[in-house]
């Protein structure tokens, strides 16, 4: 298991991010070709909604790094010099690359509901995750103790089991 892992961990950054994106575009682009393919309304409703969400945590990282990160000027948000906790950061310590990739997957399989958006999207989730796995390491690597104690607090993609301990730190 630990060989595999650090195959991963020393492939090429983007390697996988780059085949997952390539799985969900692929994903969108047969969700239009099999567009409700049930004909289960509750269910594609059901994925609209899970989409719009996505877009929440795919937007709020954003303005969050923007804001809290230290960003330097003229760099993408992504160059942040400081570990964010707060915000949107406080429930998913991925929210962009976890919970709104998988969320796209979810909703694109549910507005579609064809067999083969499923396979694609379970596959494009899988490499989702893996390339959070890597990410992790990044962030060990950046942060140092400091992000291994917000591992500790903050959950890496359940955002749900991240707002109620959110709830439970602020009323604590």
């Amino acid at each position: 298991m630990k060989q595999w892992r650090k195959f991963f961990y020393e492939m090429h950054p983007y390697l996988l991010v780059s085949i997952g994106s390539i799985l969900l575009l692929l994903q969108i682009v047969l969700t239009c070709f099999f567009y409700n393919y049930k004909d289960w309304s509750v269910l594609a409703n059901t994925g609209w909604i899970i989409l719009w969400t996505a877009g929440f945590f795919g937007l709020m990282p954003i303005i969050t790094f923007r804001r809290k990160g230290k960003v330097p000027k003229g760099k993408s948000y992504l160059h942040t010099t400081t570990l964010v906790d707060t915000g949107i950061y406080a429930i998913a310590r991925h929210p962009q690359n976890g919970v709104a990739w998988v969320l796209i997957n979810m909703g694109l399989m549910l507005v579609s509901q064809h067999w083969l958006v499923l396979v694609v999207g379970a596959v494009s989730m899988g490499f989702g995750y893996l390339d959070l796995l890597k990410e992790e390491q990044r962030c060990i690597e950046k942060f140092g103790d400091e992000y291994k104690q917000y591992m500790r607090k903050v959950p890496r993609i359940n955002f749900l089991l991240g707002i109620v301990r959110y709830i439970r730190r602020r009323n604590a």
